[in-house]
């Protein structure tokens, strides 16, 4: 987009499928932008106007037993040390309902006409309350898009209480899952910025902060 010239000098709407998985893979909100700052007409609209994203706590001893837990024993090698590599890789992928057990947290809010590039990097806090006794193995997060200045409003939604969308889900595995109390508090902070050598990936920090009867539990994970 920024290697060309429109023949016009403005325009009223600005339509585009820029989202990827966890909203910000893929990096193609930055184009978005400057298409914005340099064409778009005094109230025009853009589309999507404005987009967030969310999270929540999951129970998932199945999968996480699949897909770390066997790094213990492949075919009588110890392979451990792959474990946290395989714990770094956020899993794409569509999460079951019945698994979620905590409240949702928006943690982030972009308005289209405003949001800068600096923007993109950011950290901020989040606060999830269990709702049932059970066991967090990871926090899971979607994004959703809205077109609110349509004359009928709609919402692209990819959260797993909805119809399934090929964004799915994006999940973080815990390394230390927390064996939680309905009413439990898990918060902390994600933080996210562009990787410095792929302009479409993503580097993720998210730190977990809870108390259980051993006292309290602070850390923190790279994805």
């Amino acid at each position: 987009m920024e290697e060309i010239e429109l023949p016009v000098a403005q325009v009223d709407i600005i339509v585009s499928e820029w989202m990827g998985y966890f909203l910000l893979y893929e990096g193609m909100l930055d184009t978005v932008i400057w298409a914005r700052d340099k064409y778009l007409a005094p109230n025009g609209l853009m589309l999507p106007d404005l987009v967030t994203l969310n999270m929540a706590a999951i129970e998932d001893a199945k999968f996480k037993k699949e897909k770390y837990e066997f790094w213990s024993d492949v075919y009588g090698v110890n392979m451990s040390c792959i474990k946290d590599i395989a714990l770094s890789e956020p899993l794409v992928d569509y999460v079951e309902k019945p698994l979620i057990m905590s409240t949702t947290c928006r943690f982030l809010e972009l308005d289209l006409y405003k949001v800068k590039v600096e923007d993109l990097n950011f950290a901020h806090k989040y606060e999830l309350k269990i709702t049932r006794k059970d066991t967090v193995h990871a926090v899971v997060c979607w994004f959703d898009a809205y077109f609110s200045r349509l004359e009928h409003p709609v919402m692209l939604s990819t959260s797993p209480y909805g119809k399934s969308t090929h964004w799915k889900q994006t999940t973080f595995y815990l390394s230390k899952v927390v064996k939680a109390k309905k009413g439990q508090v898990l918060k902390g902070s994600i933080a996210v910025k562009k990787n410095n050598k792929d302009f479409r990936g993503l580097d993720i920090k998210i730190s977990f902060h809870y108390e259980d009867k051993k006292g309290k539990t602070d850390y923190y994970q790279l994805y």
